[in-house]
């Protein structure tokens, strides 16, 4: 076919940090954007030497060089959606604050990663504060997992119910649409999420997968919606195709190493 008669890929922007383990972060996000027909694009917060098992290093990039990596990207790539991971620290939230505030921008995924499924601490609590405050009430959707939300809303969360009342809390607080995922609860056989955007609730609901880590499904899930955006769905319709593109990732996990690896067809 000539080329120039083939329908041009929409774009998307990940704001994240890089995983030398490539199973989360920047590269998942840049898998997922591919697999689901999105040129991807980046803007690196964060150097991470990391595994599987564990995290060994974090180097941040200064506030002006992710800046510059943004402002790049906008001036010749302009993406439809947008989303962020992992942003480390106040100064780094503070460069995205400030270039959403700026005019009118496309739709904003937040994934407010925190801690990794390592346990390793993924963003300064003097930063929490911040992301609270001023990024989240400029995202179309955040989609905190258990123990973010519970961070966020100053309890633990334990059941479906809790799951529901600390979307609409958020809400309130925030204003943007909340994904709430439930995928750690493990009270039954089912992995929930609850999805709030002041009208319509949605109760996703998937089979647990058994024998297969869960090291970044959080980013595949995020990006995933910000393809869809990107590719034209509304957040409604985006939400949902993430989820049963999520579930299947994790039902085409493959090994390598003796770790599990999620599938991105």
């Amino acid at each position: 076919m000539n080329e120039r008669k083939k329908k041009p890929l929409p774009i998307a922007l990940t704001i994240a940090g890089s995983d030398s383990g490539g199973g989360a972060g920047i590269q998942a996000d840049l898998k997922t954007f591919a697999a689901l027909g999105v040129h991807g694009t980046s803007a690196i917060t964060c150097l991470t030497a990391q595994n599987p098992r564990r995290v060994i290093g974090i180097q941040p990039a200064s506030a002006a060089m992710v800046r510059q990596q943004i402002e790049a990207v906008f001036a010749e790539l302009r993406p439809a959606a947008v989303k962020t991971g992992m942003l480390f620290s106040a100064d780094l939230i503070r460069v995205v604050v400030q270039w959403f505030k700026r005019g009118r921008r496309p739709p904003l995924v937040v994934d407010p990663v925190m801690v990794s499924t390592s346990g390793a601490r993924l963003l300064k609590p003097s930063a929490i504060r911040l992301l609270a405050g001023e990024l989240l009430p400029l995202a179309t959707l955040a989609t905190p997992n258990l123990d973010e939300s519970a961070v966020l809303v100053g309890r633990d969360l334990k059941s479906i119910e809790d799951l529901r009342r600390a979307a609409r809390e958020m809400h309130r607080r925030f204003g943007c649409a909340l994904l709430v995922k439930g995928g750690h609860l493990r009270t039954g056989k089912e992995a929930v999420d609850i999805f709030f955007d002041g009208r319509t609730e949605l109760l996703l609901t998937a089979p647990f997968i058994k024998g297969v880590s869960t090291h970044g499904t959080g980013c595949v899930y995020s990006a995933a919606i910000t393809a869809f955006l990107a590719r034209g769905e509304t957040l409604e319709q985006a939400v949902v195709s993430a989820k049963e593109h999520i579930t299947r990732a994790i039902a085409e996990s493959r090994r390598i190493s003796g770790h599990s690896v999620l599938g991105y067809s």
